[in-house]
Formats: C-alpha cells, sequence, structure tokens
C-alpha cells in the first residue's frame, strides 16, 4: 500500500510569515502522524513577481522550523510544457477556449455575477472566435489567456467561477491549471491549505475530472490572523518569520505559539 502524499507549496512572492509556518507545520505534523511523505513545491509561475531570494528564504525558513521534505523540490517554472500539453488537451475537448481581452476589456464586458474572489464574470467575448481564427492570432503573436467554457465543462459547484481564467497573458501557466497539474504528476493524496483557497477547490476538482486525474482529499484549515482580525498576508507586510527571527524569536516559540510545542 502506498504512503500518503502532502505537500507544502508556497509562492516565492514575499517571505514566509506565521500563517505559511502554520500551514507548513500542519502538512508535516499530518504527514508524520500518516507514516506519508512531504514535498514542497515552489510555485513561482507568476515570473513578474517571483524572485530567486525568496526561493532562498523559504528554504532557509522551513528548515529553521525543523521541517524536513523530498528532494527534489519541484519549481513549477521549469515545467511549463506540463501544463501546456494538459492545456493543449482541454482545447481540444472544447473545454477552454483563448481570450484575447485585455483586463480592462474583460472587466468592461463582464456580467452581474461576481466568482469568489470578487472580480465580475466575463461576458464571454472571446467564446465564440472559432479555433482556425484563434490558431491565426496565436500564431501571429496576440496575447491571450485561457479560459474554461463553463457551459460545456462547468458544473454547478465550479459554475461560481465563470469562465475562469486558468492560464494567464504572457505566462505558460496559472495557479489552477499548474496546480491540478502538479498534484497529479507528484502523486499528492492530500492537499491541507488554508480555508481562503477552498473556493478554488471545485474548480481544481472540475479540471481534474476533464484532464482524467485523481482528485486528492482536500482539508482547509482556519487561517492565522492580525489583531484586527484579517489574515496575515505578503500584500499587508505581514511580520515575517526572518523578522521574527531577527527579533530573537526561536523556533520552538513559533511552534508553541501555533500549536504544535
Amino acid at each position: 500500500m502506498s504512503r500518503p502524499v502532502f505537500r507544502f507549496a508556497p509562492s516565492p512572492n514575499g517571505l514566509l510569515h506565521l500563517g505559511h509556518a502554520y500551514s507548513a507545520l500542519l502538512n508535516a505534523q499530518m504527514a508524520a502522524q500518516a507514516d506519508g511523505r512531504l514535498l514542497l513545491r515552489i510555485e513561482d509561475t507568476d515570473e513578474s513577481r517571483s524572485r530567486p531570494e525568496f526561493v532562498a528564504a523559504i528554504l532557509e525558513d522551513l528548515a529553521w522550523l525543523g521541517i524536513s521534505w523530498e528532494t527534489p523540490v519541484r519549481i513549477q517554472s521549469e515545467h511549463f510544457a506540463d501544463y501546456r500539453a494538459n492545456l493543449e488537451r482541454l482545447w481540444d475537448m472544447g473545454a477552454i477556449y483563448p481570450c484575447f481581452c485585455s483586463r480592462k476589456k474583460a472587466q468592461a464586458d463582464g456580467l452581474p455575477n461576481r466568482d469568489p474572489d470578487g472580480q465580475s464574470h466575463y461576458g464571454g467575448t472571446c467564446r465564440g472566435v472559432s479555433r482556425a481564427d484563434a490558431e491565426q492570432r496565436i500564431a501571429r503573436g496576440d496575447t491571450h489567456g485561457w479560459r474554461i467554457d463553463m457551459a460545456q465543462a462547468g458544473d454547478p459547484k465550479a459554475a461560481v467561477w465563470g469562465d475562469a481564467m486558468i492560464a494567464k497573458r504572457h505566462v505558460g501557466s496559472s495557479y489552477h491549471i499548474a496546480v491540478v497539474t502538479d498534484d497529479a504528476l507528484q502523486g499528492v493524496t492530500h492537499v491541507v491549505r488554508g480555508l481562503d483557497i477552498e473556493p478554488a477547490t471545485p474548480l481544481h476538482k472540475l479540471l481534474q475530472g476533464l484532464l482524467g486525474l485523481p482528485s486528492p482529499l482536500y482539508i482547509h484549515h482556519d487561517l492565522i490572523r492580525d489583531a484586527e482580525g484579517h489574515k496575515l498576508s505578503k500584500s499587508l507586510s505581514s511580520t515575517s518569520l526572518r523578522e521574527l527571527r531577527g527579533d530573537g524569536t526561536t523556533a520552538e516559540d513559533i511552534r508553541h505559539r501555533l500549536g504544535f510545542g
């Protein structure tokens, strides 16, 4: 019988904070309790924000916390071909279509309904572009992303996203297609992540079903919040583990504070 496989998959667009530490420690604890494996994946497909120094900081912070993981670490930016292959499969089955709209145009074309991220549903301007025309525009280098055709591929739970963008402009992938591809290729059986990601789970399960990929067991944990009740976030410049360490906080202090003492 194969061992359970867990993974911690941060994005290197900033320094880790207590919320990341909680998720990483929880994954490590659950993997140990299940006699499972723990993988580390660097989700750096957003090349405009990812930085090598943040990758190094992630490895350093996790090691400082006493977490160990299997090697090699999967670096998403090294595997764009895997994501493109699955996009081709989805396009061949008519489940997705290329969208040539700018973000401003897509928002202006939106419908009243909003997705879990608060963005207006895409109105479908590019949904009717023929494959021949789309291929011609792609061949000449027109900027485009890839949207799921929810009317063709959807289910009621995932429909809340509308025709979600699953691959971004200028980038070979986005979070949604990359994460389901990687989880399948790495044999991940348990996805343990924050409640803020829970709304994306139906979309991920939909993509897994379309691609014939296994669906892991999803577990969404509570979020670590600041004194005002806001979830910790890099965008809010939440105190990083590096800052805490610099102030004299020990790894044991962090583990105890987060309930892993």
